[in-house]
């Protein structure tokens, strides 16, 4: 029986968007397998008549074609720029606070840990604090702080690979997250109380610490942040 039936002639109960998703075929993998390229050569030898002229001669083996557009045709510029890790701030360095301006946890302070080579900044609440976890932000969404504590350096296992998720783990949370909560790695849980460790010793160390980084960060009516100091 046919998914898609006709309600007059050209016109059919459901669109193609609609028929894509009711036969699922987003899930199927596309294989593509490209043509093997062909070598052809740039130069043919020819015969040539004619007792003074050589006899062979090397020419082109596709003809110059004969027309040329009335119109110059635009031609894409070749760009020599690299892409390049983004320094770091001069107001960001490890163990200093920074509020978050984007994301679920925007409006919380965090503790920075260290740059990573990507570029971000690798923070943590301390989640025991804020409900932060080890997350990666950029730094343009961050608003630097006066503050900050000593914190030793982070484990090198902490970096880019660190939080990449593989193809198949990446379909489990979303059909996860339609029927109930997705449940964080046993590794990963035990890295964050392991740091957690370490910052809260720190945090233990400079009164009311705790309590400004649990608190969350609001503007009130004529508050104006390019006019604060942090």
């Amino acid at each position: 029986m046919s998914r898609n039936s006709i309600l007059v002639p050209g016109v059919s109960r459901f669109s193609r968007t609609a028929i894509y998703r009711k036969k699922g075929l987003f899930k199927r993998e596309k294989y593509s397998v490209a043509a093997p390229a062909k070598e052809v050569a740039a130069d043919k030898t020819v015969e040539v008549k004619g007792a003074k002229n050589g006899g062979k001669r090397t020419v082109p083996a596709a003809k110059a074609s004969r027309f040329y557009p009335a119109e110059d045709v635009p031609v894409p510029k070749m760009s020599r720029k690299t892409v390049k890790t983004a320094p770091l701030r001069g107001s960001i360095s490890a163990g200093s606070v920074v509020i978050l301006l984007a994301g679920r946890h925007r409006g919380k302070r965090v503790v920075v840990l260290k740059q990573l080579d990507s570029g971000l900044l690798l923070v943590t609440g301390p989640f025991r604090v804020n409900g932060v976890p080890i997350r990666r932000v950029d730094q343009a969404y961050v608003i630097a702080t006066s503050t900050k504590i000593e914190i030793p350096e982070v484990d090198a296992k902490f970096n880019d690979a660190y939080f990449k998720k593989s193809k198949d783990t990446k379909e489990k949370e979303f059909l996860a997250k339609k029927e109930s909560k997705v449940a964080t790695s046993a590794s990963k849980v035990e890295d964050q109380k392991q740091v957690d460790k370490v910052i809260l010793e720190a945090i233990a160390k400079t009164p009311f610490l705790r309590q400004y980084l649990a608190a969350k960060f609001s503007l009130s009516k004529g508050q104006f942040p390019h006019d604060m100091k942090f």
